[in-house]
């Protein structure tokens, strides 16, 4: 095995992996809160983490990936009021698209994707271990933690902690609470509320987690305490996961994680994709145009810990990226690859053990490929290539077969209707159009029959 370094955001350094249990790896990655479609910007912690999988899994780890699904929520309640549902059958249907439009990335599904409402006894019991060790405390039906209690906070985002604003589930902002025996202090427990029809028994009355205390009983509850990985995109590290490691170093004396792992936001315009703002690109829309290639190029483009611009430009020089890794996959034979190959594949390993770079193993596939196509007087075989692309979750643009995306077969159906018609000139516009995204039209009898470039 190579040594694997990768960024902590508690210490802010480079930090080399070494598993709490040698050769075995447990990542618990903080999945979506199901009130509405999920959009590109939730696909990009999901693409790193499975990806972050693969690449240790082929190192030879054994990896336990946990991907969490937040179905009760403040937000849940708002939106299944909103629009005259209940939040239980809302949550579900949400839950179940989420799993579909990322099953579209055709990346496979995590080891375990525990749900909140599932895990209630385990919640209820680490708010009890932390009311015991005088970390919380009840009031009127709600319990809240004594983040003064806790010394190390603030020690993960940075902050001082007279500076800090706990906002209410991370909206950002907190509510006037004269429950809170300090302002800084967040909710384990909220009472039920008017209206409210999803709801649990607890020693302190009907109600509900709240969000942070959720995710350190999922995370626990599979993988221990002192669990190797804990990643999310950068937006949770305050409040959300500051306040999952200060419940952990309450209630159990220990870490959380050994290390803390965020990738960058997708920006849009220059500002975070968020359905809040309404600058969102919803993740089964952007499939449906572009393919799950051309999606997983665009999220592996640029390093994870950086923010992403969103555009069709991005997509588009995704799209020839796939275009032309595809192009040479149909020149290249199954089987080994040449040897003299080899140490341009090691550098592309070594790229991902730096800190999963994905931009620069990237930039190792194109060399590879220039220099494949300088070896003369041999059968080129496609193993090296198949085993890179498959740690970026796309050895497919190496299979024979693929489906054209919605977008491309709807210019293809226009351009027969165009020559139907015979306006040769729209329809040559049209094929042109087709080939710009990576797709060539092929007309018989039967119809048109689309190929990948």
């Amino acid at each position: 095995m190579r040594e694997i370094v990768l960024h902590d955001t508690l210490s802010g350094k480079l930090q080399p992996l070494r598993p709490r249990d040698p050769g075995r790896v447990g990542i618990y990655a903080c999945g979506p809160t199901v009130y509405s479609r999920i959009h590109i910007g939730n696909a990009r912690p999901f693409v790193v983490f499975s990806l972050l999988r693969r690449f240790l899994i082929r190192e030879g780890y054994d990896v336990s990936l946990v991907v969490n699904v937040t179905d009760v929520n403040d937000k849940i309640y708002d939106a299944a009021r909103v629009q005259g549902r209940a939040s239980g059958e809302l949550a579900a249907e949400m839950t179940a698209l989420y799993k579909a439009d990322t099953d579209g990335l055709a990346l496979g599904r995590p080891d375990h994707e525990p749900l909140a409402t599932e895990t209630m006894g385990p919640i209820v019991a680490y708010i009890e271990a932390l009311i015991e060790r005088d970390h919380a405390y009840e009031a009127d039906g709600d319990v809240y933690f004594r983040v003064r209690s806790d010394d190390g906070y603030g020690s993960l985002s940075h902050r001082l902690i007279e500076n800090m604003d706990q906002g209410e589930d991370g909206s950002g902002s907190t509510p006037i609470n004269d429950r809170k025996q300090d302002p800084l202090d967040f909710a384990l427990w909220k009472a039920r509320k008017e209206g409210e029809d999803t709801w649990w028994d607890s020693p302190w009355g009907q109600g509900r987690p709240g969000w942070h205390i959720e995710c350190s009983a999922m995370a626990e509850e599979l993988l221990g305490v002192g669990f190797d990985i804990h990643g999310g995109g950068s937006d949770l590290v305050f409040p959300h996961h500051e306040n999952e490691a200060a419940q952990t170093r309450a209630a159990r004396g220990a870490e959380l994680t050994k290390l803390w792992m965020h990738n960058g936001m997708i920006q849009f315009t220059g500002e975070k994709m968020a359905k809040s703002v309404g600058n969102i690109a919803l993740l089964h829309e952007v499939l449906a145009d572009h393919g799950s290639e051309t999606v997983v190029m665009y999220l592996v483009s640029g390093h994870y810990r950086q923010p992403l611009a969103f555009s069709e430009a991005a997509l588009e020089q995704a799209q020839a990226n796939v275009n032309r890794i595809r192009e040479v996959g149909r020149r290249l034979s199954p089987g080994a690859s040449p040897a003299e190959l080899e140490p341009v594949r090691e550098r592309f390993f070594d790229a991902l053990a730096r800190d999963f770079n994905t931009p620069e193993a990237l930039a190792v596939v194109n060399e590879w490929i220039r220099q494949a196509g300088a070896v003369e007087d041999q059968e080129l075989g496609d193993s090296h290539l198949r085993e890179m692309l498959g740690v970026l979750g796309l050895e497919a643009l190496l299979d024979a077969a693929a489906e054209a995306p919605a977008a491309v077969r709807e210019l293809a159906e226009r351009r027969e209707q165009a020559r139907a018609e015979r306006d040769f000139a729209a329809s040559d516009r049209l094929r042109d159009e087709i080939a710009a995204l990576g797709w060539v039209v092929r007309d018989g009898a039967g119809g048109f029959e689309l190929l990948p470039l």
